[in-house]
């Protein structure tokens, strides 16, 4: 049978290696589900079909059984009744209906073993829509976690960058530091070194000017007859 061919095909795919191949297994694998529903709905009805077949030909068969041990029953009677002729033309009707039985239990036969491979054939399709549905749910799971690893990482890599900027800023600080300490150094060492000579010298340099100043502001007041009463005072004192 031509369907059974087609479904042989569709039950002999490995799940497993489907779902190693997709791309975005939680998008395909869902795709993948709802196409071994539609199979498995079209498997459903060709079985229901096939069983049908198979349930009719028991019937062909157990239909003509009866009718062979119908004949053999009135051969059995016409031959008590002493009537040959009957119980040859029973007997032939019987022979007749064992003809067809053959043929009608080798069609039996055959719907059977194609009604046993389709309801074999639905069973498994069945059992691997199941799995595929749990594992559905797993990858589902999976696919979450990754999300959330992945987005651990990136925060990772953000407070791995922000680290080294911090560093960086601490190299920084460290190295304005560093020159400015330098800067400083240089400064003190540009000062010339202080001479206490030259410090004392100023201060005596100091008090001679003012003692000079005012050497020549009395000679000017006395050639200008301004001298200070208290001087003359003092020149008329008695000896």
């Amino acid at each position: 049978m031509a369907i059974l061919d087609r479904f042989t095909d569709i039950i002999s795919a490995n799940v497993n290696a489907l779902i190693d191949r997709m791309e975005d297994p939680e998008k395909m694998i869902d795709q993948y589900l709802r196409g071994m529903m539609d199979d498995l709905a079209e498997v459903k009805r060709n079985t229901a079909g096939v069983m049908a077949e198979e349930t009719r030909a028991k019937r062909l068969v157990d239909e003509n059984e009866a009718e062979v041990m119908k004949y053999t029953n009135f051969a059995k009677k016409a031959l008590e009744a002493g009537n040959e002729d009957d119980a040859r033309v029973f007997l032939e009707k019987k022979q007749e209906l064992e003809d067809v039985g053959t043929g009608l239990a080798n069609a039996y036969a055959k719907a059977h073993e194609n009604a046993t491979k389709m309801r074999q054939m639905h069973d498994k399709l069945a059992s691997d829509i199941e799995k595929l549905r749990n594992r559905r749910a797993m990858i589902k799971a999976q696919m979450s976690v990754a999300d959330t690893q992945e987005k651990l990482n990136d925060v990772s890599k953000s407070i791995g960058k922000t680290q080294g900027a911090m560093g960086n800023f601490q190299r920084m600080e460290e190295k304005a530091a560093r020159r400015l300490d330098e800067a400083e150094a240089m400064a003190e060492l540009n000062e010339e070194p202080t001479d206490p000579a030259k410090e004392l010298e100023q201060k005596y340099a100091s008090s001679s000017s003012s003692a000079a100043v005012e050497d020549e502001l009395a000679r000017l007041k006395e050639e200008m007859g301004l001298s200070s009463p208290d001087a003359d005072d003092a020149d008329d004192v008695p000896e």
